[in-house]
């Protein structure tokens, strides 16, 4: 994807590579660290232990594994969905999952840029789904496969054909579709949540076709930080423990309190 990137780019990048990539590339190899100390099993290793002691609805079900196994992959694809949406509504979770969305330019590493906080969380979910409905390990190391390959796939700063990118994502989630989830507007922001299957958007009618100002105009990361500053790796990780800009802002000018993500005009 990152030499696809290169050969057919969708949009020039705001704050290049170099740095950012340093910075995403970085934040990865933080939260794959940390996942090994905190989940050393990760989702198929659960999902093997659950197997074996015989848990959950599937197995108490007698299910045949194949159907299991097809049903546990759409399960935790809308799973991913659900932490996805509920990540921009409830006020904590978007105050650590903004880390993702400040990111100004949108490209394959992009795709990595997740805090450790959310991948613990989002481990300890998908751990606990595993588990409730005792979905096939097979089921779920071909998910964790096809979920960060599609992740990195929709990211990605490329150019698809039209009639390529309006048939795919009829079935899967690409980078025009999501590349609109990153905009700085509010309302384009909150849309576009899915990562693999586009289904659950348009069930759930948080599906937006296209930007308002156009893939190649729209602004990209969060409405207060469009500096420098998100290319930064430590100023990434303390995002979550910061007071909104907007707020400092209000504070300093005395005026009454704001939104901090308000909608951009």
């Amino acid at each position: 994807m990152a030499a696809f990137e290169l050969l057919l780019p969708r949009r020039e990048l705001t704050l290049g590579r170099g740095r950012r990539w340093l910075t995403n590339l970085a934040i990865v190899a933080t939260d794959t660290a940390v996942l090994r100390i905190v989940f050393p099993m990760a989702a198929v290793g659960i999902a093997l232990w659950a197997s074996e002691g015989g848990y959950g609805l599937f197995a108490m079900a007698g299910m045949p594994v194949w159907i299991a196994a097809v049903l546990g992959f759409v399960i935790l694809d809308f799973a991913v969905w659900a932490e996805h949406w509920a990540s921009h509504k409830i006020p904590l979770l978007w105050r650590i999952h903004k880390m993702h969305h400040a990111d100004r330019d949108i490209d394959v590493t992009t795709a990595l840029r997740f805090h450790p906080l959310e991948i613990l969380i989002s481990m300890a979910w998908k751990a606990a789904v595993v588990v409730a409905f005792g979905i096939p390990v097979l089921a779920v190391l071909v998910f964790e496969v096809v979920l960060n390959g599609a992740a990195m796939f929709n990211h990605a700063n490329v150019r698809l054909p039209g009639w390529l990118d309006r048939g795919l994502r009829l079935l899967v989630v690409t980078p025009d579709m999501h590349r609109v989830h990153h905009s700085v507007i509010r309302s384009e922001t909150d849309s576009n949540y899915g990562f693999n299957l586009s289904i659950w958007d348009r069930l759930f009618r948080t599906y937006v076709d296209q930007p308002r100002e156009g893939h190649t105009g729209m602004t990209i990361g969060l409405a207060e930080y469009q500096t420098p500053e998100p290319a930064g790796y430590l100023w990434s990780l303390a995002l979550p423990f910061r007071r909104p800009a907007a707020d400092r802002a209000v504070e300093s000018t005395g005026q009454g309190s704001v939104k901090a993500d308000r909608e951009v005009a």
